[in-house]
């Protein structure tokens, strides 16, 4: 069992945030995030990680199946045991699970013959396949965005825009809990999201900088040398 007063500690110690979009990095490194995560207990610090992970793309490797891909989201859900944890793991899986349908129908795929992804829509969206939102507008009012977004090729809007929808969602859940694991584990995966951003941020910035040097020396080609005095 986790000792309260050590936990009061470990939330107080770790720092509020700027605006998301505004803050151009996490609060704190994840290096200083992980020393003041010592002070959780194994099972909680077990938690996190099985949390962390499945959350994490990243952590999948690249010729994972969506059958694996669920599977694995399964066991972690199995290995959750906070209801408020399972619930926002949850929450985020349906937003993964629409996302994916979205990207599949725009690439021509075929509506799935049985369950899709995972989450309470995973049977509603193959039965809604041909409605532009799946009919989710009402429970989902972001997914015309997000279509629109994912129609109009522009990768770096629709990452802000779920990334926004996800932080709602734990700030959503973070108001219900303060001073106790939920609290933390919280915590880190709004960090995470920050992290993703700043990620994002500097891919995209990597990917201008690619096009105008790519345009700059395309000028140089064409510019005639024979007309510029030295």
């Amino acid at each position: 069992m986790s000792d309260p007063d050590a936990y009061i500690a470990l939330i107080s110690s770790l720092p509020g945030s700027e605006r998301l979009f505004v803050a151009k990095q996490p609060p704190l490194s994840r290096l200083r995030l992980d020393r003041r995560l010592t002070a959780l207990t194994t099972e909680d610090a077990r938690v996190l990680k099985v949390l962390e992970q499945a959350l994490n793309w990243s952590a999948y490797d690249m010729d994972v199946t969506d059958t694996q891909a669920v599977e694995r989201c399964n066991q972690a859900l199995g290995k959750i045991p906070q209801p408020t944890l399972r619930r926002l793991f949850l929450e985020r899986m349906d937003l993964r699970t629409v996302v994916a349908a979205l990207r599949l129908r725009a690439r021509g795929g075929n509506p799935p013959s049985g369950a899709y992804g995972i989450g309470r829509w995973s049977r509603h969206i193959p039965a809604n396949w041909g409605d532009p939102d799946f009919r989710l507008s009402v429970p989902m009012p972001w997914i015309k965005d997000a279509r629109q977004l994912l129609e109009a090729e522009d990768p770096l809007g629709l990452e802000r825009l779920l990334l926004s929808v996800s932080h709602k969602q734990l700030k959503r859940y973070a108001a219900r809990h303060l001073f106790d694991f939920e609290a933390v584990a919280i915590y880190v995966l709004i960090w995470n999201i920050f992290d993703r951003w700043a990620q994002s941020n500097a891919q995209d910035a990597a990917t201008r900088f690619e096009k105008l040097a790519q345009q700059a020396m395309a000028n140089v080609a064409e510019f005639d040398f024979e007309r510029v005095s030295a």
